[in-house]
C-alpha cells in the first residue's frame, strides 16, 4: 500500500506513526465528482481536508489524549478513477476498500461526492452482516436516480437500502427532500429525523435529547456517512448544495459522542465539501471532523 509521506498525510503524522502495517486507521481520499447538480468542486474537497488537518491539533482536549500516537493513522495515495464513473466508480471504491478492512483496518473515506459512500458501504456491509447506518446529511439521497441516473449523489442512499436493510438506516438532519423519497421513507421504514422535528422539541423529554431518540434506532455496530450539507451553512457554506436549518457543532459532536460510546463504530466516510477559495474554516472543520469521528470511534 503506497502511504501519503508526512507533508501530505492527514493531520501531518510523522513516518513510524503513519505506516500501513502498524496503523489501526487508513484514510482513503476518493475525489470523485461526476453527478454534483448545483454547485460544483467536491473533487477538491479531499485535498482540502488533507491540507486543513495540518492545523488541527494532534491533542484533543475533551478526551485528553493524541489518537495517533496510540493507534497510528495511515493515509492511502488518492484513489484515481480516470474514465471510471458511475457502477464503475462506486465498484473502484469497494474494491479499494474492501482489502482494508479484510486487513483489519478501519477505513475513513473522505469524498468527492456522495456517490463514494455506496461503494464503502458496500464493503462494510459485507464484512459486518447487520451494519446500522448514520445517515447525516441536509437531503435523504433516496431517489431512484436523479436526472437519469441511478448513481447520482442524490441517489447515494436509495442505492445502499438495495443491500442494507432499510429499517437500519438512521438519518439525521433532513430538510429538503422530494415527494417520492418521503415515500419511499415510509414505505420501507427508513428512520429520518427531520431537522424541523428535531428543533420543534419532538423528541426531546425530561432530560433526555433528540439525539438519545437517534441512539435507540441504531444497532450494535455502525457506519457514519457524513455529508457535509448536514451542517448549517453558517458553519459550513463551503457545499454543493446548502440547506438552511441545519445542525450546529456542539449537538452533532454530542451525538457522534454518544454513538461512539454506547455502539461501535466501524466505519465512516465524510463527503461533500466544495471548497471555496481563500476560505479555510469549513476546511478546517471538515479535517477536524474527520479526527473527532476517528477519536469517538476508539474510546479508551
Amino acid at each position: 500500500m503506497r502511504v501519503l509521506p508526512e507533508k501530505d498525510n492527514f493531520l501531518g503524522i510523522e513516518p513510524e506513526l503513519s505506516k500501513y502495517e502498524t496503523s489501526r486507521v487508513v484514510v482513503l481520499p476518493a475525489a470523485y465528482e461526476h453527478t454534483t447538480s448545483y454547485g460544483r468542486g467536491t473533487k477538491e474537497g479531499p485535498r482540502e481536508i488533507l491540507k486543513a488537518s495540518h492545523f488541527v491539533e494532534f491533542y484533543d482536549e475533551e478526551l485528553s489524549r493524541e489518537l495517533h500516537r496510540r493507534i497510528g493513522i495511515a493515509t492511502l495515495s488518492p484513489l484515481s478513477f480516470a474514465k471510471q464513473v458511475d457502477g464503475a466508480a462506486v465498484d473502484h471504491v469497494y474494491r479499494s476498500v474492501a482489502p482494508l478492512l479484510a486487513d483489519g483496518k478501519f477505513v475513513l473515506t473522505l469524498g468527492g461526492e456522495h456517490t463514494v459512500s455506496i461503494g464503502s458501504v458496500a464493503a462494510h456491509a459485507e464484512q459486518f452482516p447487520g451494519i446500522s447506518i448514520l445517515h447525516l446529511d441536509a437531503h435523504s439521497d433516496l431517489r431512484p436516480s436523479y436526472e437519469g441516473n441511478a448513481f447520482s449523489h442524490a441517489s447515494a442512499m436509495a442505492r445502499i437500502c438495495e443491500f442494507v436493510d432499510p429499517r437500519r438506516v438512521v438519518q439525521v438532519g433532513v430538510r429538503a427532500q422530494a415527494v417520492e423519497e418521503a415515500e419511499f421513507i415510509k414505505e420501507h421504514g427508513v428512520n429520518t429525523f427531520y431537522a424541523h422535528e428535531l428543533r420543534g422539541g419532538k423528541y426531546t423529554r425530561f432530560l433526555r435529547g433528540w439525539d438519545e431518540a437517534v441512539i435507540e434506532k441504531l444497532g450494535d455496530t455502525v457506519y457514519i456517512t457524513f455529508d457535509l450539507d448536514a451542517f448549517d451553512p453558517s458553519i459550513m457554506p463551503s457545499t454543493g448544495t446548502p440547506e438552511p436549518g441545519g445542525l450546529l457543532w456542539d449537538e452533532t459532536m454530542r451525538l457522534l459522542r454518544k454513538v461512539g460510546t454506547r455502539k461501535k463504530i466501524i466505519g465512516a466516510d465524510v463527503v461533500e465539501l466544495a471548497p471555496i477559495p481563500g476560505f479555510h474554516a469549513p476546511n478546517l472543520l471538515a479535517a477536524k471532523l474527520v479526527y473527532k469521528i476517528l477519536n469517538y470511534a476508539f474510546p479508551r
